[in-house]
């Protein structure tokens, strides 16, 4: 139905020209009464005022709370994506959307690093085959890590020092050496800072990043760089015997056909790695590879060294990491308590 509306307090005279008026003043009364009787007419509703007054109210309220229902669901979009999905198949929901870092800080390394240095820890691992230095990513309040699993592998004792120095015991649930991931938990923890998991769908090759970990025991190391490459093969040892610190002092790996940071045995699995330039240095094995949001998109698994002894050892801007959402897909699993 269209209607033409008037301006705020003026509506149509339902009388205007049908009302009769003497020529002169015949009658102390002014204005004097129409010559017919309105009552009829002013039973009719269409006529009444108030009705087109609230009309011209209507629309406007019903877009005011078309807005607040958009802006609603504008606010829930990636969480509820990510929560009917599973999080492993949502597209560029969580790297694309959300901030962890503070808006005056965004897109710069060190709010990056303010924001997620409080999720990174470092791991310390005894086995029979002596002992190795890692880093994780916390993904719960209450103590879940996601690390390599080279780093925990074989372990009889795991100690972890979160970035404030407070040094926790953790079980060893779940690992899974065809992917190199493993997850641990911590004993008697809570309120932990847990990080962001992103998407590593919405990766793309320039985009900036920064890697935290702790290499060579220098807990929260920051480093920055952009992502090089994706899908590199990158291949590890599943042998609990190969995966010790090896004397280029990193982890071996294979890549192009090649060998790196020593034998890798012939039991071997290989996954797909997103290359980095970021520094990378033995000791930063299960930490975080980040996005300028802040959120996790990848764990960083295996740096190449040219070093022909470990004096020599150093990153050559040649870094490898996990995709979070490899890691994403496989929580199931390793919180079933799955080792092999």
């Amino acid at each position: 139905m269209t209607e033409s509306l008037r301006p705020s307090g003026e509506y149509e005279n339902p009388y205007q020209g049908n009302q009769q008026y003497a020529s002169a003043p015949v009658d102390p009364e002014w204005p004097p009464p129409p010559a017919y009787e309105p009552t009829a007419l002013l039973s009719e509703p269409v006529a009444a005022p108030p009705k087109q007054v609230r009309r011209t109210r209507g629309p406007v309220a019903l877009l005011a709370a078309v807005a607040i229902v958009a802006a609603a669901i504008g606010g829930g979009t990636a969480y509820g994506i990510q929560e009917l999905t599973g999080g492993s198949d949502t597209v560029a929901a969580s790297s694309t959307s959300t901030n962890v870092v503070p808006a005056g800080q965004k897109g710069t390394v060190a709010g990056v690093a303010k924001a997620v240095s409080p999720s990174i820890v470092e791991i310390n691992a005894t086995s029979n085959a002596g002992s190795s230095t890692g880093s994780g990513v916390i993904i719960t309040g209450d103590g879940e890590i996601i690390t390599n699993n080279h780093v925990v592998s074989g372990a009889s004792q795991v100690e972890v020092t979160t970035s404030d120095g407070k040094e926790y015991t953790a079980q060893v649930v779940g690992t899974d050496s065809s992917k190199d991931l493993a997850l641990i938990k911590l004993e008697d923890a809570s309120g932990l800072t847990a990080a962001t998991l992103g998407n590593s769908d919405g990766v793309q090759v320039g985009d900036e990043v920064v890697a935290i970990g702790s290499p060579e025991g220098l807990t929260g190391t920051v480093t920055s760089g952009i992502v090089s490459a994706l899908d590199r093969d990158v291949t590890v040892s599943t042998d609990e015997g190969q995966q010790q610190q090896q004397g280029g002092g990193g982890w071996p790996f294979e890549f192009g056909g090649q060998e790196f940071n020593g034998d890798t045995g012939s039991s071997t699995t290989t996954y797909k790695a997103i290359q980095t330039d970021a520094s990378l240095n033995p000791g930063n094995s299960g930490g975080a590879l980040i996005d300028m949001n802040g959120n996790i998109i990848g764990i960083n698994s295996a740096m190449y060294s040219a070093a022909g002894s470990s004096s020599d050892a150093g990153s050559v801007g040649l870094g490898f990491a996990i995709p979070i959402n490899t890691v994403k897909s496989d929580l199931a699993t390793l919180r079933a308590g799955s080792t092999d």
